[in-house]
C-alpha cells in the first residue's frame, strides 16, 4: 500500500490509497468522494466481474486487518 502523501487519494470504495492519476471524483449521494478506475470498471464489467473484484479487495483488507492485530499483539 503506498504511503499517504499530497499524491495518493484514498479510494473510499477498496478503501486504499492510489496514485491521484489513478481517481476519479465521484458524486454520490451523500456527496463527491473518490474512486479508483481499476474499481469503476470493474463495477461495469457485469456481476460476475464486479464479484470477483469484491473477493480481491475483501481478500486484501481481511490479510491487512491480520497483519495489523498481529503488531499490536507484539
Amino acid at each position: 500500500m503506498p504511503a499517504q502523501t499530497s499524491e495518493t487519494i484514498f479510494c473510499y470504495h477498496c478503501r486504499i490509497h492510489h496514485p491521484k492519476a489513478e481517481m476519479r471524483l465521484i458524486v454520490t449521494k451523500t456527496g463527491k468522494r473518490w474512486r479508483c478506475i481499476r474499481s469503476i470498471e470493474a463495477t461495469q464489467q457485469g456481476p460476475e466481474a464486479r464479484e470477483a473484484y469484491g473477493r480481491q479487495v475483501s481478500e486484501i483488507n481481511k490479510a491487512e486487518s491480520k497483519s495489523r492485530a498481529q503488531r499490536m499483539n507484539n
